[in-house]
This record gives structure tokens, sequence and C-alpha cells, in this order.
């Protein structure tokens, strides 16, 4: 009998592995295509792999200093507590991610605070997807 966390636990390896490198090119491997990208900025979630790549990939550039403080995973979620820095505004937040029996995520739900760091967040998230000409629409 396999051991339903073994996939997840390979993902979130290659998941810490990607952030720390600050490189999210092999993000697509880990990402369900129909997956759900829950943002902190909009009521509607993103619908799709392509889409949460887009924002996985930007958000990276943006966070300085960021760091994964906590983690608790089960055999199917997992909940990572950060900190991060955006420009001269700092952030905690947590990233709620939910895998299927593969270990792909299916669905990513973003929460940061305080509303300060959510607002910078947010204006320079919108500027990068702009000149990258993201659509995620």
């Amino acid at each position: 009998m396999t051991d339903p966390a073994k996939p997840i636990e390979a993902t979130l390896q290659r998941w810490h592995q990607m952030v720390a490198a600050r490189d999210m090119r092999l993000l697509p491997d880990l990402l369900a295509p129909d997956m759900v990208f829950r943002s902190p900025f909009v009521f509607t979630p993103y619908q799709g792999a392509a889409k949460a790549h887009a924002l996985l990939s930007t958000v990276i550039e943006v966070f300085s200093n960021f760091r994964y403080h906590r983690s608790y995973a089960d055999a199917s979620s997992a909940v990572l507590e950060f900190t991060a820095d955006i420009g001269d505004k700092s952030c905690k937040g947590v990233d709620l991610i939910t895998f299927d029996a593969e270990g792909r995520i299916v669905e990513f739900e973003v929460l940061i605070r305080p509303a300060s760091a959510l607002n910078a967040l947010s204006q320079e998230m919108a500027a990068r997807l702009a000149l990258k000409g993201a659509a995620l629409k």
C-alpha cells in the first residue's frame, strides 16, 4: 500500500526548493491543470494552472526577505506560515494548499496581513503583471 502523504511530501519539498531559489520555472509540473488560486486581492478565484503560475512567479519577484516559519501537512493539504517584505512594508501570511492523490496542487489560497502590506503588494503585483502582459481575466 502506497503512503498517500509521499506525493505531497515530494511536492512540498520541490515547492520549498523553488521558493528558496526564487525560480518558479518548474512550478507548472506541480500544478493540476484545472487548479484554483484564491488571491487575497480579489473575491473571485483564478481558474487554471497558467494563471496561478503567472501570479506565483510574479509574487516571488515582489517579496524580499521571504521566509517560511511554520508548516503543517496531512494527507491532502498543507498550511505554510510566512513573513516577507514588500518595499518598506512587512507582512505575515499563510499559504493554504490542497493536493490531489498525485501530489499536484489543486487549490492554493493566500492570506496576508496587515492591510498596508497587502495594499503595497497589490499595487506592485498590478504593475508587474501589466509589464509582463499577463492576462488573468
